[in-house]
């Protein structure tokens, strides 16, 4: 499976204390070790970044994401997320910026997504977005 892990997955899992005991962690985990395909953003990179203090937290989450393949979003990436987002609100539901672009970029690769965040299960009923359960 090509997995697009989110970043309220990966800040679970780089947590200095142990991290939550949260199924999306241990599935993360489980591809990790099995060798399967995760790939990652430079946006969900930034977020991670810009959230963990310290040079060695900066420096571990460097060194972790040095390995994973990095998706860069293309200008039609960014114009079909507008449309996308446009599509959901009128549907009622709320989605962020950088949540329709992630999806957009899932959507593009056909990678399954792998997030705590319950707005891409809204997301996922009326758009074709794969998410890892």
């Amino acid at each position: 499976m090509n997995i697009l892990v989110d970043t309220s997955v990966w800040s679970l899992a780089l947590r200095r204390d142990s991290p939550p005991n949260c199924q999306e962690v241990a599935r993360l985990r489980i591809a990790l070790k099995e060798g399967e395909s995760v790939f990652t953003t430079g946006l969900i990179l930034q977020e991670l970044l810009q959230g963990f203090r310290g040079p060695k937290a900066r420096r571990r989450i460097i060194e972790e994401f040095a390995t994973l393949p990095l998706i860069v979003p293309e200008r039609r990436d960014h114009m079909d997320a507008a449309e996308l987002r446009v599509k959901l609100r009128q549907e009622g539901i709320r989605a962020g910026t950088m949540d329709v672009l992630l999806a957009r970029l899932c959507l593009r690769h056909s990678l399954s997504l792998l997030s705590t965040d319950k707005d891409f299960t809204h997301m996922a009923k009326h758009v074709p977005l794969s998410l890892v359960r």
